[in-house]
Protein backbone atom coordinates (compact mmCIF):
# COMPACT_ATOMS: atom_id res chain seq x y z
CA UNK A 1 0.00 0.00 0.00
CA UNK A 2 2.99 2.29 0.73
CA UNK A 3 4.41 1.59 -2.67
CA UNK A 4 1.29 2.37 -4.34
CA UNK A 5 0.94 5.92 -2.53
CA UNK A 6 4.35 6.50 -3.41
CA UNK A 7 3.58 6.10 -6.92
CA UNK A 8 0.52 8.20 -7.01
CA UNK A 9 2.78 10.90 -5.25
CA UNK A 10 5.43 11.01 -7.83
CA UNK A 11 2.38 10.88 -10.43
CA UNK A 12 0.50 13.83 -8.95
CA UNK A 13 3.76 15.98 -8.08
CA UNK A 14 6.18 15.45 -10.54
CA UNK A 15 8.11 18.22 -9.95
CA UNK A 16 8.97 16.98 -6.28
CA UNK A 17 11.45 15.20 -8.04
CA UNK A 18 14.66 17.21 -7.56
CA UNK A 19 17.92 16.12 -9.56
CA UNK A 20 20.76 15.30 -7.77
CA UNK A 21 23.00 17.53 -9.62
CA UNK A 22 20.92 20.56 -9.03
CA UNK A 23 22.63 21.84 -6.43
CA UNK A 24 24.62 24.10 -8.37
CA UNK A 25 23.29 27.67 -8.58
CA UNK A 26 20.86 28.23 -11.65
CA UNK A 27 22.58 29.48 -14.75
CA UNK A 28 21.48 33.08 -16.18
CA UNK A 29 21.17 33.67 -19.62
CA UNK A 30 22.66 37.43 -19.74
CA UNK A 31 25.16 36.83 -17.77
CA UNK A 32 26.63 33.76 -20.59
CA UNK A 33 25.49 35.97 -23.37
CA UNK A 34 27.99 38.92 -21.93
CA UNK A 35 30.88 36.47 -20.96
CA UNK A 36 30.56 34.90 -24.70
CA UNK A 37 30.56 38.43 -26.35
CA UNK A 38 33.68 39.51 -23.76
CA UNK A 39 35.76 36.56 -24.27
CA UNK A 40 35.15 34.47 -27.34
CA UNK A 41 37.97 34.28 -29.62
CA UNK A 42 36.60 34.25 -32.73
CA UNK A 43 34.74 37.79 -31.52
CA UNK A 44 37.78 39.30 -30.61
CA UNK A 45 39.52 38.25 -34.23
CA UNK A 46 36.63 39.75 -35.72
CA UNK A 47 36.68 43.41 -33.91
CA UNK A 48 40.65 43.42 -34.25
CA UNK A 49 39.90 43.22 -38.16
CA UNK A 50 37.92 45.86 -37.77
CA UNK A 51 40.43 48.11 -36.31
CA UNK A 52 42.75 47.28 -38.36
CA UNK A 53 40.68 48.25 -41.55
CA UNK A 54 39.83 51.44 -39.47
CA UNK A 55 43.06 52.64 -39.58
CA UNK A 56 43.84 51.94 -42.68
CA UNK A 57 40.76 54.32 -43.50
CA UNK A 58 43.11 57.06 -41.74
CA UNK A 59 45.90 56.79 -43.93
CA UNK A 60 43.83 56.27 -47.48
CA UNK A 61 43.46 59.66 -48.05
CA UNK A 62 47.23 60.80 -46.95
CA UNK A 63 49.64 62.45 -49.41
CA UNK A 64 53.04 60.53 -50.20
CA UNK A 65 56.30 61.81 -48.78
CA UNK A 66 57.48 64.27 -50.34
CA UNK A 67 61.00 63.67 -52.08
CA UNK A 68 64.00 65.92 -50.68
CA UNK A 69 66.97 66.06 -53.19
CA UNK A 70 70.74 66.89 -53.42
CA UNK A 71 73.16 66.68 -56.49
CA UNK A 72 76.42 67.74 -57.36
CA UNK A 73 75.61 69.39 -60.91
CA UNK A 74 78.18 69.29 -64.05
CA UNK A 75 81.62 68.46 -62.31
CA UNK A 76 84.47 68.47 -64.64
CA UNK A 77 85.48 64.41 -65.56
CA UNK A 78 89.02 65.54 -65.13
CA UNK A 79 88.84 67.65 -61.97
CA UNK A 80 85.86 65.21 -60.10
CA UNK A 81 86.92 67.08 -56.51
CA UNK A 82 86.23 70.44 -58.10
CA UNK A 83 83.22 71.68 -56.32
CA UNK A 84 83.10 74.55 -57.99
CA UNK A 85 85.16 77.70 -59.09
CA UNK A 86 86.93 76.26 -62.58
CA UNK A 87 83.48 75.78 -64.61
CA UNK A 88 80.50 78.47 -64.22
CA UNK A 89 78.33 74.91 -65.05
CA UNK A 90 79.29 73.48 -61.71
CA UNK A 91 76.68 73.95 -59.12
CA UNK A 92 75.36 72.22 -55.75
CA UNK A 93 71.39 71.58 -55.97
CA UNK A 94 68.97 70.54 -53.44
CA UNK A 95 65.41 70.28 -54.03
CA UNK A 96 61.74 69.16 -53.07
CA UNK A 97 58.77 67.24 -54.39
CA UNK A 98 55.81 66.46 -53.92
CA UNK A 99 53.28 63.74 -55.76
CA UNK A 100 49.72 65.10 -55.78
CA UNK A 101 46.50 63.02 -57.17
CA UNK A 102 44.11 64.53 -59.38
CA UNK A 103 41.82 66.77 -57.55
CA UNK A 104 39.02 64.77 -55.74
CA UNK A 105 41.16 60.91 -55.85
CA UNK A 106 42.20 61.54 -51.74
CA UNK A 107 38.70 62.28 -51.16
CA UNK A 108 37.38 59.02 -52.47
CA UNK A 109 39.89 56.92 -51.31
CA UNK A 110 39.08 57.86 -48.04
CA UNK A 111 35.61 57.51 -48.67
CA UNK A 112 36.54 54.04 -49.80
CA UNK A 113 38.02 53.06 -47.07
CA UNK A 114 35.80 54.38 -44.61
CA UNK A 115 32.32 52.38 -46.37
CA UNK A 116 35.13 48.76 -46.25
CA UNK A 117 35.77 49.72 -42.22
CA UNK A 118 32.11 50.08 -42.10
CA UNK A 119 31.39 46.94 -43.73
CA UNK A 120 33.58 45.16 -41.27
CA UNK A 121 32.44 47.20 -38.08
CA UNK A 122 28.76 45.86 -38.78
CA UNK A 123 29.94 42.20 -39.46
CA UNK A 124 31.79 42.17 -35.67
CA UNK A 125 27.81 43.06 -35.19
CA UNK A 126 26.27 40.18 -37.29
CA UNK A 127 29.22 38.01 -35.50
CA UNK A 128 27.74 38.88 -31.94
CA UNK A 129 24.04 38.01 -32.93
CA UNK A 130 24.63 34.89 -34.16
CA UNK A 131 27.23 34.32 -31.14
CA UNK A 132 24.20 35.52 -28.93
CA UNK A 133 21.91 33.19 -31.26
CA UNK A 134 24.14 29.77 -30.32
CA UNK A 135 24.66 30.53 -26.73
CA UNK A 136 20.98 30.50 -26.43
CA UNK A 137 20.16 27.63 -28.30
CA UNK A 138 22.93 25.61 -26.52
CA UNK A 139 21.16 27.12 -23.06
CA UNK A 140 17.72 26.06 -24.12
CA UNK A 141 19.12 22.27 -25.13
CA UNK A 142 21.01 22.24 -21.77
CA UNK A 143 17.22 22.74 -20.21
CA UNK A 144 15.55 20.32 -22.02
CA UNK A 145 17.78 17.65 -20.82
CA UNK A 146 17.98 18.53 -17.88
CA UNK A 147 14.07 18.34 -17.95
CA UNK A 148 14.06 14.63 -19.41
CA UNK A 149 16.65 13.50 -17.06
CA UNK A 150 14.58 14.26 -14.59
CA UNK A 151 11.66 12.47 -16.19
CA UNK A 152 14.10 9.86 -16.01
CA UNK A 153 14.61 9.80 -12.52
CA UNK A 154 10.98 10.12 -11.76
CA UNK A 155 10.24 7.30 -13.77
CA UNK A 156 12.66 4.94 -12.52
CA UNK A 157 11.07 5.23 -9.20
CA UNK A 158 7.72 4.63 -11.02
CA UNK A 159 9.26 1.18 -12.34
CA UNK A 160 10.77 0.24 -8.57
CA UNK A 161 7.44 0.78 -7.45
CA UNK A 162 5.87 -1.52 -10.41
CA UNK A 163 8.47 -3.63 -10.04
CA UNK A 164 7.24 -3.81 -6.40
CA UNK A 165 3.90 -4.50 -6.82
CA UNK A 166 4.93 -7.22 -9.53
CA UNK A 167 6.58 -8.81 -6.90
CA UNK A 168 3.73 -8.70 -4.58
CA UNK A 169 1.34 -10.08 -6.53
CA UNK A 170 3.59 -13.12 -7.85
CA UNK A 171 4.39 -13.79 -4.27
CA UNK A 172 0.14 -13.77 -3.53
CA UNK A 173 -0.14 -16.28 -6.61
CA UNK A 174 -2.01 -13.37 -8.51
CA UNK A 175 1.11 -12.58 -10.76
CA UNK A 176 3.61 -14.15 -13.44
CA UNK A 177 7.33 -14.23 -13.22
CA UNK A 178 7.26 -12.87 -16.84
CA UNK A 179 6.20 -9.23 -15.62
CA UNK A 180 9.28 -8.93 -13.51
CA UNK A 181 11.16 -9.69 -16.45
CA UNK A 182 9.36 -6.97 -18.04
CA UNK A 183 10.33 -4.59 -15.43
CA UNK A 184 13.41 -5.07 -14.96
CA UNK A 185 14.01 -5.00 -18.87
CA UNK A 186 11.92 -1.27 -19.22
CA UNK A 187 13.98 -0.35 -16.10
CA UNK A 188 17.49 -1.15 -18.33
CA UNK A 189 16.12 0.55 -21.29
CA UNK A 190 15.46 3.69 -19.14
CA UNK A 191 19.10 3.39 -17.29
CA UNK A 192 20.31 3.19 -21.25
CA UNK A 193 18.49 6.59 -21.81
CA UNK A 194 19.68 8.28 -19.09
CA UNK A 195 23.40 7.16 -20.07
CA UNK A 196 22.90 9.02 -23.14
CA UNK A 197 20.96 12.38 -22.01
CA UNK A 198 23.93 12.15 -19.85
CA UNK A 199 26.54 12.28 -22.42
CA UNK A 200 24.30 14.90 -24.32
CA UNK A 201 24.38 17.38 -21.18
CA UNK A 202 28.38 16.90 -21.10
CA UNK A 203 28.45 17.33 -24.85
CA UNK A 204 26.59 20.59 -24.15
CA UNK A 205 28.68 21.83 -21.45
CA UNK A 206 31.57 21.64 -23.62
CA UNK A 207 29.93 23.64 -26.32
CA UNK A 208 28.85 25.99 -23.98
CA UNK A 209 32.37 26.23 -22.81
CA UNK A 210 33.61 26.78 -25.94
CA UNK A 211 30.98 29.78 -26.97
CA UNK A 212 32.25 31.28 -23.90
CA UNK A 213 36.13 30.53 -24.45
CA UNK A 214 36.61 28.47 -20.83
CA UNK A 215 37.87 25.77 -19.68
CA UNK A 216 35.90 22.76 -21.47
CA UNK A 217 35.78 20.91 -17.57
CA UNK A 218 33.67 23.87 -15.94
CA UNK A 219 30.75 23.15 -14.83
CA UNK A 220 27.38 24.06 -15.83
CA UNK A 221 24.73 24.72 -13.42
CA UNK A 222 20.69 24.00 -13.85
CA UNK A 223 18.44 25.79 -16.09
CA UNK A 224 15.75 27.63 -14.93
CA UNK A 225 12.21 27.07 -16.05
CA UNK A 226 10.96 29.97 -17.73
CA UNK A 227 7.44 30.89 -19.42
CA UNK A 228 7.01 31.46 -23.36
CA UNK A 229 6.66 34.99 -24.08
CA UNK A 230 4.68 36.14 -26.72
CA UNK A 231 5.81 38.17 -30.18
CA UNK A 232 4.43 42.10 -30.11
CA UNK A 233 5.37 42.42 -33.76
CA UNK A 234 3.83 41.35 -36.67
CA UNK A 235 5.36 40.15 -39.84
CA UNK A 236 5.66 43.46 -41.87
CA UNK A 237 6.96 45.26 -38.37
CA UNK A 238 9.34 42.56 -38.07
CA UNK A 239 10.84 43.07 -41.56
CA UNK A 240 11.60 46.87 -41.57
CA UNK A 241 12.91 45.83 -37.64
CA UNK A 242 15.56 43.59 -39.44
CA UNK A 243 15.84 46.34 -42.67
CA UNK A 244 16.40 48.90 -39.87
CA UNK A 245 18.34 46.94 -37.25
CA UNK A 246 20.12 43.93 -38.70
CA UNK A 247 23.87 44.67 -39.13
CA UNK A 248 24.95 42.42 -42.48
CA UNK A 249 22.08 44.53 -44.64
CA UNK A 250 24.21 47.83 -43.08
CA UNK A 251 27.46 46.22 -44.10
CA UNK A 252 26.55 45.00 -47.73
CA UNK A 253 24.49 48.68 -48.24
CA UNK A 254 28.34 49.87 -47.32
CA UNK A 255 30.06 47.20 -49.64
CA UNK A 256 27.39 48.91 -51.94
CA UNK A 257 28.64 52.01 -51.15
CA UNK A 258 32.06 51.42 -51.74
CA UNK A 259 31.68 49.63 -55.07
CA UNK A 260 30.09 53.16 -56.05
CA UNK A 261 32.81 54.79 -54.48
CA UNK A 262 35.57 52.83 -56.35
CA UNK A 263 33.56 53.25 -59.69
CA UNK A 264 33.56 57.03 -59.46
CA UNK A 265 37.53 56.94 -58.14
CA UNK A 266 37.92 54.59 -61.81
CA UNK A 267 36.64 57.37 -63.48
CA UNK A 268 39.54 59.57 -61.80
CA UNK A 269 42.34 57.47 -63.49
CA UNK A 270 41.24 58.99 -66.86
CA UNK A 271 42.78 61.99 -65.38
CA UNK A 272 46.53 62.70 -64.86
CA UNK A 273 48.47 63.10 -61.56
CA UNK A 274 50.76 65.78 -60.86
CA UNK A 275 54.17 65.95 -59.81
CA UNK A 276 55.41 69.31 -58.49
CA UNK A 277 59.28 70.14 -57.97
CA UNK A 278 61.54 72.97 -56.46
CA UNK A 279 65.18 72.94 -57.17
CA UNK A 280 67.63 75.53 -55.68
CA UNK A 281 71.18 75.72 -57.43
CA UNK A 282 73.96 77.42 -55.45
CA UNK A 283 77.07 78.39 -57.88
CA UNK A 284 80.48 79.86 -57.37
CA UNK A 285 81.87 82.75 -59.28
CA UNK A 286 84.27 81.95 -61.58
CA UNK A 287 87.22 84.06 -62.88
CA UNK A 288 90.04 82.30 -65.48
CA UNK A 289 90.76 82.62 -69.15
CA UNK A 290 87.99 80.18 -70.03
CA UNK A 291 85.13 82.53 -68.13
CA UNK A 292 83.97 84.98 -66.28
CA UNK A 293 81.15 84.22 -64.49
CA UNK A 294 79.42 86.05 -61.32
CA UNK A 295 78.50 82.99 -59.70
CA UNK A 296 74.57 83.66 -59.13
CA UNK A 297 72.27 81.09 -57.33
CA UNK A 298 69.41 79.94 -59.67
CA UNK A 299 66.93 77.82 -59.06
CA UNK A 300 63.96 75.44 -60.73
CA UNK A 301 60.25 75.51 -60.66
CA UNK A 302 59.14 72.20 -62.29
CA UNK A 303 55.55 69.89 -62.47
CA UNK A 304 55.47 66.93 -64.52
CA UNK A 305 52.07 64.38 -65.16
CA UNK A 306 51.08 61.28 -65.94
CA UNK A 307 50.18 60.31 -69.48
CA UNK A 308 46.87 58.57 -69.33
CA UNK A 309 46.65 56.34 -72.50
CA UNK A 310 46.59 53.02 -70.87
CA UNK A 311 42.70 53.13 -71.58
CA UNK A 312 41.88 49.21 -71.32
CA UNK A 313 43.28 49.23 -68.30
CA UNK A 314 41.12 51.97 -66.73
CA UNK A 315 38.11 50.37 -68.87
CA UNK A 316 39.00 47.12 -66.29
CA UNK A 317 38.80 49.41 -63.72
CA UNK A 318 35.33 50.69 -64.54
CA UNK A 319 33.76 47.11 -64.91
CA UNK A 320 35.41 45.91 -62.14
CA UNK A 321 33.87 48.61 -59.58
CA UNK A 322 30.45 48.07 -61.38
CA UNK A 323 30.81 44.03 -60.79
CA UNK A 324 31.48 44.65 -57.13
CA UNK A 325 28.45 47.24 -56.52
CA UNK A 326 26.40 44.93 -58.68
CA UNK A 327 27.74 41.77 -56.15
CA UNK A 328 26.79 43.68 -53.31
CA UNK A 329 23.12 44.81 -54.08
CA UNK A 330 22.18 41.31 -55.26
CA UNK A 331 23.77 39.72 -51.62
CA UNK A 332 21.32 42.83 -50.20
CA UNK A 333 18.47 41.37 -51.87
CA UNK A 334 19.24 38.15 -51.42
CA UNK A 335 19.59 38.42 -47.68
CA UNK A 336 16.41 40.57 -47.68
CA UNK A 337 14.39 37.26 -49.38
CA UNK A 338 16.30 35.16 -46.93
CA UNK A 339 15.40 37.37 -43.56
CA UNK A 340 11.78 37.42 -45.22
CA UNK A 341 11.50 33.64 -45.10
CA UNK A 342 12.98 33.11 -41.79
CA UNK A 343 10.43 35.48 -40.10
CA UNK A 344 7.78 33.72 -41.71
CA UNK A 345 8.93 30.30 -41.03
CA UNK A 346 9.97 31.45 -37.61
CA UNK A 347 6.61 32.66 -36.65
CA UNK A 348 4.68 29.49 -38.25
CA UNK A 349 7.00 27.67 -36.19
CA UNK A 350 6.72 29.31 -32.85
CA UNK A 351 3.01 28.98 -33.66
CA UNK A 352 3.15 25.36 -34.09
CA UNK A 353 4.72 24.92 -30.63
CA UNK A 354 2.92 27.02 -28.13
CA UNK A 355 -0.12 25.47 -29.63
CA UNK A 356 1.80 21.69 -28.81
CA UNK A 357 2.82 23.47 -25.06
CA UNK A 358 -0.70 24.34 -24.52
CA UNK A 359 -2.09 21.09 -25.97
CA UNK A 360 0.01 18.82 -23.51
CA UNK A 361 -0.20 20.72 -21.02
CA UNK A 362 -4.08 21.37 -21.09
CA UNK A 363 -4.81 18.15 -22.28
CA UNK A 364 -2.42 15.36 -23.33
CA UNK A 365 -0.52 14.96 -19.99
CA UNK A 366 -3.32 15.54 -17.45
CA UNK A 367 -5.24 12.67 -19.12
CA UNK A 368 -2.09 10.60 -19.41
CA UNK A 369 -1.81 10.34 -15.85
CA UNK A 370 -4.86 9.41 -15.10
CA UNK A 371 -5.04 6.77 -17.50
CA UNK A 372 -1.59 5.57 -15.75
CA UNK A 373 -3.25 5.63 -12.09
CA UNK A 374 -6.27 3.71 -13.06
CA UNK A 375 -3.92 1.56 -15.18
CA UNK A 376 -2.22 0.89 -11.45
CA UNK A 377 -5.00 0.49 -9.83
CA UNK A 378 -6.91 -1.82 -12.39
CA UNK A 379 -3.64 -4.04 -12.35
CA UNK A 380 -3.52 -4.50 -8.35
CA UNK A 381 -6.49 -6.14 -9.04
CA UNK A 382 -5.84 -7.79 -12.26
CA UNK A 383 -8.34 -6.25 -14.35
CA UNK A 384 -4.98 -5.25 -17.03
CA UNK A 385 -2.02 -6.77 -17.60
CA UNK A 386 1.51 -5.49 -17.03
CA UNK A 387 2.03 -4.52 -20.28
CA UNK A 388 -0.95 -2.16 -20.40
CA UNK A 389 0.84 -0.90 -17.26
CA UNK A 390 4.53 -0.47 -18.92
CA UNK A 391 2.60 0.98 -21.89
CA UNK A 392 0.95 3.57 -20.19
CA UNK A 393 3.82 4.32 -18.42
CA UNK A 394 6.20 4.59 -21.70
CA UNK A 395 3.09 7.10 -22.85
CA UNK A 396 3.47 9.56 -20.44
CA UNK A 397 7.34 9.69 -20.42
CA UNK A 398 7.19 10.16 -24.32
CA UNK A 399 4.30 13.09 -24.01
CA UNK A 400 6.59 14.79 -20.89
CA UNK A 401 9.74 14.66 -23.18
CA UNK A 402 7.70 16.38 -25.88
CA UNK A 403 6.55 18.88 -23.58
CA UNK A 404 9.42 20.03 -22.66
CA UNK A 405 11.49 19.34 -26.18
CA UNK A 406 8.53 21.77 -27.56
CA UNK A 407 9.34 24.46 -24.94
CA UNK A 408 12.56 24.23 -25.46
CA UNK A 409 12.38 24.52 -29.34
CA UNK A 410 10.47 27.63 -28.92
CA UNK A 411 13.04 29.09 -27.07
CA UNK A 412 15.25 28.43 -29.75
CA UNK A 413 13.16 29.51 -32.53
CA UNK A 414 12.85 32.73 -30.94
CA UNK A 415 15.95 33.25 -30.75
CA UNK A 416 16.56 32.71 -34.44
CA UNK A 417 14.12 35.01 -35.00
CA UNK A 418 15.81 37.79 -32.80
CA UNK A 419 19.30 36.71 -34.92
CA UNK A 420 17.02 37.40 -38.30
CA UNK A 421 15.63 40.76 -37.44
CA UNK A 422 18.55 41.44 -35.27
CA UNK A 423 17.50 43.08 -31.72
CA UNK A 424 15.93 41.54 -28.68
CA UNK A 425 12.01 41.08 -29.25
CA UNK A 426 10.61 40.28 -25.84
CA UNK A 427 12.82 42.59 -23.28
CA UNK A 428 13.20 39.28 -21.53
Amino acid sequence: MKSFLALCVLLLFPTLIVQADEISPAEQLPALIDVALKNNPELKSSQARWRMFANKARQASSLEDPMFMFKLQNLVAREPFSFGGSDPQTAKVIGISQQIPFWGKRALKQEIADYEGESYRWSNEERKLELARMVKETYYQLWAVDKSLAIIDKNLKIMSDFVTIAESKYSVGQGVQQDLYKAGLEKSRMLDMQITLRQQRRSLEVNLNYLLHRPGTTPVGTIADFNLPQVPLSVEQLNQTAHDNRPQIKSLISLANKGQASHRLARKEFYPDFNLSFEYMFREAVSNDMANDPGYNMFTLGVTFNLPFQQERRRAMLAESSSETDMAVEELNGLKNTISYTINDSLAQLERRRKLVELYQGGIIPQAEQSLESAVISYRVNKVDFLTLLDGRLNLYNYERELYESQAEYMMQLARLEAAVGMELTGK
